[in-house]
């Protein structure tokens, strides 16, 4: 069995389009089960599934009744076309394709049409009819259109958009992969690319075969609202969605903030880029300990209990809750053993599959929905996922 998260999201989302096109009430059906929610105006989020996260714009007649479901891609069409390059059809049908793929980092900047490069301008105002200039506000613009993409420091450094990418390109020719896919989202303001890493992870080989594709991706800003990341992740980035869910279900990363010295953490990253192949070989023999190690019932209790404990004092509510999240994590637990056995193996894919998507939020500004997004972005879970790896490897001992 092979596990490509990318495949699995775009048979979903050519399945899901189709069939909304043709009968809008499967979409309102999913409102009513709560498995989409209105976020304002006429968009909509998705909760559940691989599409979790992704936002529709839904128009709908005088009498209420659906008339069209767009999905949002959120990829770049400043200058005509889709800003992007794959060398795999996306589920939304645009950019440049080409098949196999290339190796030539200038043609897939080219093809995904984010040649173009960034300045930093001074931010100008007008004030009693005379020009002036704010103290250390500056706007970055884009050289190809002139549209302004973020207010930023005096201290913040432009990368360019090839600068960033070049350092792969030693990786894709000495490993003879090609570039998986590159473009921009949001006007320009976030730039990506994806190349896939030449090593699968494959788990139980000869047994259940569950082999997981990952990719390396650099994800480059130019709004001044985060660094640009290198992410080892199994998604592929075609879309504004896949990028969320790349930096979301990211296995590794490297942050490089815009300053004088982040490209000096730059080439750091790309003198580490080779421990990235170490590392996939040294998960995979982790996992595959897990599936060869059998986990009895009490074992997973006592994880839960030292994953999430319950103080003396807790309150009757705090205790009904942590009951409530035990009984749910013991039934996902025997459910995911029907397929993968009773093993440490099934009890990660539980708890990874509970924070991803089932834990609850207590939210104060954002409504649930948002709260959940927010929450994967920031990676609030990460501890809790690598604390249950090392339990469960412990039992492997």
């Amino acid at each position: 069995m092979t596990t490509d998260v990318n495949t699995a999201f775009a048979q979903e989302k050519a399945a899901q389009i189709e069939d909304l096109r043709e009968e809008a009430r499967t979409f309102q059906e999913r409102i009513d089960r709560g498995e989409i929610a209105p976020i304002g105006g006429d968009r909509y989020r998705v909760l559940t599934g691989w599409d979790e996260g992704e936002t529709f714009t839904v128009r709908r007649n005088t009498e209420g009744r659906i008339e069209l479901i767009l999905a949002q891609h959120g990829l770049d069409t400043t200058a005509g076309g889709a800003a992007l390059y794959a060398s795999t059809p996306a589920w939304h049908g645009l950019g440049t394709v080409i098949p196999d793929g290339t190796t030539d980092i200038d043609e897939v900047l080219k093809l995904a049409r984010i040649d173009w490069e960034v300045n930093k301008q001074p931010v100008l105002y007008k004030w009693d009819d005379a020009i002036r200039d704010a103290a250390d506000r500056y706007v970055t613009l884009r050289t190809d259109t002139g549209d302004a993409l973020g207010t930023v420091g005096e201290r913040y450094k432009v990368f360019q958009n090839r600068r960033v990418f070049k350092f792969l390109q030693d990786l894709v020719q000495r490993y003879d992969t090609v570039w998986e896919s590159a473009g921009a989202l949001r006007g320009g303001r976030k730039v990506f690319v994806t190349m896939r890493i030449p090593h699968s992870i494959v788990i139980d080989r000869g047994g259940l075969n569950d082999e997981i594709a990952l990719y390396l991706a650099v994800i480059n800003s130019h709004d001044g609202t985060s660094s640009a990341e290198s992410v080892v992740t199994p998604w592929r980035i075609e879309c504004g969605n896949t990028e969320r869910f790349a930096t979301r279900d990211a296995v590794h990363r490297w942050g490089i903030r815009h300053t004088k010295g982040g490209l000096s953490a730059l080439e750091e990253a790309r003198r580490t880029l080779g421990l990235t192949l170490d590392y996939a070989k040294a998960f995979e023999v982790e996992e595959n300990q897990l599936v060869r190690t059998d986990l009895l019932i009490d074992d997973f209790h006592k994880m839960i209990d030292s994953l999430w404990t319950v103080d003396e004092d807790a309150t009757d509510r705090q205790k009904s809750f942590a009951q409530q999240r035990h009984d749910e994590l013991e039934g996902m637990f025997h459910e995911g053993a029907r397929k993968l056995g009773r093993t440490a193996y099934a009890a990660e894919r539980t708890i990874t599959d509970f924070l991803d998507h089932r834990i609850g939020v207590v939210p104060r500004n954002l409504s649930e929905d948002l709260a959940r997004a927010q929450r994967s972005l920031e990676g609030t879970n990460d501890d809790l996922k690598s604390k249950a790896h090392r339990k469960l490897l412990l039992l492997t001992q």
